[in-house]
């Protein structure tokens, strides 16, 4: 399997820890969302959509869509399972992974944040207040939902995990005040120890060319 990826997508972030956590063997393929190249002619030929990620199969075959490819992987993939056996406990799952991935990512999401900024002329200070906006409304939601350790749904890691992570790491590179969550930030503590999350970190990523910290 080749993943297409770029280190700081939300969406391909989910991805990797999926597959990471499945001990699945993947290519992975930065592609350049700073630089455009998702809108070249090679990378729409592969995905017509332009957006990362996308998993190309052994066949030849593409998915695109974070959520449908890690579908896909709980389906073709089931152990270690990342959604429980119960039909309410899976739609517990469910519903706390599409507040992430339904009510805040897409309004935050790398498309958005330039129109904000290069069409509707929007300042850092405006956009950042956007940004916060919408994760201050799902992260509360989200943090009254977390009642259970170490992980969103207990003993066991689940697809909640897998959507709170990256957007968690986002929330943070926009310098969103995580304190008045300290459910959600106990769950990142806990995941952050997992080798499978610890890979999947946009600084372990081979397009991450951000400097190192000195001292």
């Amino acid at each position: 399997m080749e993943l297409f990826s770029y280190f700081r997508s939300t969406a391909a972030y989910r991805v990797r820890i999926a597959l990471n956590l499945k001990g699945l063997d993947y290519q992975l393929s930065p592609v350049d969302l700073a630089g455009g190249e998702q809108r070249g002619a090679d990378y729409l030929a592969l995905n017509p959509q332009g957006l990362v990620p996308a998993l190309r199969l052994d066949d030849g075959q593409v998915i695109s869509q974070s959520t449908a490819i890690i579908e896909w992987l709980e389906e073709t993939c089931p152990s270690p399972a990342l959604l429980p056996r119960g039909s309410t406990e899976r739609a517990l799952i469910r519903g706390w992974v599409n507040t992430i991935a339904c009510d805040i990512h897409p309004l935050n999401n790398l498309r958005v944040l330039n129109y904000l900024k290069n069409t509707l002329a929007l300042d850092e200070a405006a956009k950042t207040t956007w940004y916060h906006h919408w994760l201050q409304l799902g992260f509360e939601a989200l943090e009254q939902q977390l009642v259970a350790t170490p992980y969103c749904a207990g003993e066991q890691l689940s697809l909640a995990d897998v959507y709170l992570i990256p957007q968690v790491f986002n929330a943070r590179r926009f310098h969103f005040d995580m304190a008045p969550f300290p459910r959600i930030r106990a769950v990142c503590e806990a995941c952050h120890q997992l080798e499978a999350f610890k890979r999947a970190r946009p600084e372990n990523q081979p397009d991450d060319a951000t400097p190192p910290a000195s001292g």
